[in-house]
């Protein structure tokens, strides 16, 4: 059979297919059923108006409405419908007049449904067949001219003229043969005694009975009728009815009895005996049902499902013990049970959604099928709670599953949600699926530092590269979206770029120190810091880092007045008079560190007589610690020493020359007095002595009012360079004055030079230097 199923097959070189447009806009198409797989069915793209062009862009596709083999395909390149699957009418609709198979062409963004239907055309590929080879009739020679004795049917699985047509009966002595219709208008036969029968001149007698179709080609099926001729058993059985109906529910249990047939024979003995049967039964039915050959009760014996077969039609048999037999028809209807939960299939989904799609997006399409009918197939869906999403309602059973407002990643990356889907049936059945979500990221978020502002704490005098702080910013986003970098915004300290200062790592956000710094050059500056993503288009934030520098004890006391030795020396001159507690002179000094790094203390480390002078620790002032004698030596020769408060502390010294006397005559006597290794320059000292006085002179007449309540004003050549006073630290604003002065000692003329506190006293200041200064010229020359 295969091989005639291939041969017609072959000989269909054209397809017949017809195209109605119905009224709701759907499209059937006709075809000979066991077309070959790629065969064409028709141009659904042409016949439903579809630009070509878009069937792939919108993932066109074909669907059947249950779901269940796919029969059919669409070509995207030229929208063709093709078989993908073997199409049996006999499997798909046994003996129904009409096949249908009903298809939806589904396409995406947006969502459209074109529903068609391809009505499968028999093609004569089953021959006739009578349920067995060889049937056996026992006939009484007693029957007389005209009995009837009913053969039965062939079957041919194909339908209208494909089906069985007519039949035939070898040409013999006894027999002709009459064909009828019965009930489900199938035709049937009978053998009609044409000559009585017998059994003393024929025993057993062999006819040959065929079937055949009406198809092209014709197909037949033969089957030999053995007649045995009995003593006379002139009744058949004969049925209560003709035609039985019963109704079943679906998934019936075994042995559930459905109905029973009965048939009574007019006969007595042995001919009245009747065993019932199921005559040519399908594999199906005789797998469902079963019937008991002495009761007539039919049962379930298999699966009774109305999703397969909603109905089933069978023959059955009543025959005597004698071989007489009659026929009834027994039609057996299914009724639906609500046992087949919803089934949700996912047709679309976009796995990857941008956090910034608009509320309302469709971003999965999904179809929900339920197997049962009427009620029990009505479905309503559902999500659960708590999710940005929702179910809207499309074509027919599918729902767009869409965006109900704006998503976060950051907030939430991903979602599992379930979808649910119930039946009305009584008690209703559900069913779920999840489906996972992921949210993909977008660069909506800036690097944030964890703090406003950060300092750095940094002594001077520190090592280039040297860490200085670090800085951290944080971005909620993905991968190169959330990667922060870092780098210095431009700008000066100082009027140099900041980058000659510091750097910072891009990856770590570490500050380090590009050079040493000093802090008496400054003590502080800012530096601005950036934190970008690497997201397209990068976002970034700035913060700002406060650098402050700390003093370390780098610098030693600067000695202002006197001048440091080694460079020249300053006598002063102390009256013979002065009592104890007198200002006699001040040692002046700076420290351009800061804080305890330049608190300054003042100490006499060596003198010509321990204990005459005393020096204030923190002022610098010298004083006589008891009065003067005669037994004091003139000459008084001081080492001070002036240290910082630092750790470890720096100092530096100074000598300070005093001479005792009283008046400029005993000055004369200076010539032959040495200061040790410095005697045969006394001339020179007096002479730098005067000069000193007179130029401290000079500077109150031309700048009195620099004088601060008396204070000592030192030039400013004198300060060192980035000297930061500190008030109460150094010794330049402490405040004093002393009167000194030189005797020539014959002479009664006194020579005095005071710090004065008022203009007044300059006058004076003036005379007494300048008949000084001309006393040494007379005595010692011009120098």
């Amino acid at each position: 059979m295969g091989g005639m199923k291939g041969t017609y097959s072959s000989t269909w070189i054209y397809i017949f297919f017809i195209i109605h447009h119905l009224v709701s806009g759907d499209v059937t198409y006709s075809i000979p059923e066991e077309m070959k797989r790629g065969s064409v069915i028709g141009n659904i793209a042409k016949d439903i108006g579809l630009d070509l062009g878009r069937l792939s862009a919108r993932r066109a596709r074909v669907d059947s409405e249950d779901n269940s083999v796919q029969y059919c395909s669409v070509n995207l390149n030229t929208g063709e419908l093709v078989v993908q699957e073997r199409i049996d009418r006999e499997g798909l609709c046994a003996k129904k007049t009409s096949c249908i198979l009903k298809q939806e062409l589904v396409l995406e963004n947006p969502l459209e449904l074109h529903r068609f239907t391809i009505r499968v055309q028999d093609v004569n590929d089953n021959a006739p067949q009578f349920k067995e080879d060889l049937m056996k009739f026992e006939i009484r020679e007693s029957a007389g001219k005209g009995a009837r004795f009913v053969v039965g049917e062939a079957h041919d699985g194909d339908i209208g003229e494909n089906a069985v047509q007519g039949y035939t009966l070898q040409q013999n002595d006894h027999f002709k043969l009459n064909v009828n219709s019965n009930s489900a208008r199938r035709k049937y036969c009978e053998l009609v005694l044409d000559k009585e029968l017998d059994r003393e001149g024929s025993k057993e007698l062999n006819l040959v009975l065929t079937a055949f179709d009406g198809g092209s080609p014709q197909r037949s099926g033969t089957v030999i009728i053995h007649v045995t001729v009995l003593d006379a058993n002139d009744n058949a059985p004969v049925f209560s009815q003709t035609v039985y109906k019963a109704s079943l529910p679906e998934n019936s249990p075994p042995d559930t009895l459905v109905i029973t047939v009965t048939a009574t024979d007019a006969d007595e003995g042995l001919n009245s005996e009747i065993m019932y049967e199921f005559d040519h039964l399908s594999d199906e039915i005789s797998n469902a049902f079963s019937i008991h050959s002495k009761t007539g009760e039919v049962t379930v014996s298999g699966d009774i499902d109305y999703e397969k077969t909603s109905n089933y039609e069978m023959q059955i048999t009543a025959k005597d013990g004698l071989g007489l037999n009659s026929y009834a028809t027994l039609i057996i209807d299914i009724t639906d049970v609500n046992d087949n939960a919803p089934v949700i299939n996912l047709k679309s989904l976009t796995n990857q959604i941008p956090e910034n799609v608009s509320p309302g997006t469709e971003v999965g399409i999904i179809n929900v099928q339920d197997r049962d009918s009427e009620n029990n197939r009505q479905v309503r869906c559902s999500l659960q709670t708590g999710v940005p999403f929702k179910l809207v309602p499309s074509i027919k059973n599918y729902y767009s599953l869409v965006t109900t407002e704006q998503l976060d990643r950051e907030l939430v990356s991903d979602y599992n949600i379930t979808i649910t889907a119930t039946d009305e049936g009584s008690p209703p059945l559900s069913s779920s699926k999840t489906v996972h979500l992921t949210v993909a990221d977008i660069n909506d978020n800036p690097p944030v530092f964890e703090e406003q502002s950060y300092s750095a704490y940094v002594t001077e005098n520190n090592k280039p590269g040297s860490t200085l702080c670090s800085v951290s910013a944080r971005d909620p986003d993905w991968r190169q979206n959330g990667t922060v970098v870092y780098s210095l915004l431009p700008g000066e300290v100082n009027g140099a770029p900041v980058s000659s200062y510091v750097s910072v790592n891009g990856d770590t956000g570490v500050i380090h120190a590009v050079r040493a710094f000093d802090y008496e050059h400054f003590r502080s500056f800012k530096v601005h810091v950036m934190a970008r993503d690497n997201g397209s288009p990068p976002l970034s934030s700035n913060v700002t880092v406060n650098v402050f520098i700390s003093d370390v004890n780098d610098n030693s006391p600067q000695i202002l007045y006197p001048t440091p030795e080694g460079n020249s020396f300053m006598t002063e001159l102390v009256p013979k008079a002065a009592h104890a507690g007198s200002l006699v002179s001040k040692v002046i000094a700076v420290d351009a560190d800061s804080g305890q790094n330049a608190w300054l203390s003042y100490h006499i480390v060596k003198s010509t007589e321990p204990g005459l002078f005393i020096i204030g620790l923190h002022s610098g002032e010298i004083r006589t610690q008891r009065d003067i004698s005669e037994s004091d030596s003139m000459k008084q020769n001081l080492i001070v020493a002036v240290k910082d408060n630092g750790q470890p502390s720096l100092s530096a010294t100074c000598s300070m020359y005093l001479l005792i006397s009283d008046n400029l005559a005993e000055v004369p006597e200076l010539k032959d007095i040495s200061y040790d290794e410095r005697d045969s320059k006394l001339t020179s000292y007096l002479i730098i002595a005067l000069v000193s006085v007179s130029t401290f002179f000079l500077t109150f007449i031309i700048i009195p009012r620099l004088l601060f309540d008396g204070a000592v004003a030192i030039p400013s050549d004198y300060l060192p360079p980035n000297y930061a006073d500190v008030d109460g630290t150094g010794t330049l604003r402490s405040t004093y004055n002393y009167d000194g002065y030189m005797t020539t000692g014959s002479r009664t003329s006194d020579f005095k030079f005071v710090i004065p506190y008022f203009l007044p006293q300059l006058e004076e200041y003036y005379f007494e230097v300048s008949v000084g200064y001309s006393y040494l010229n007379k005595t010692f020359g011009s120098p």
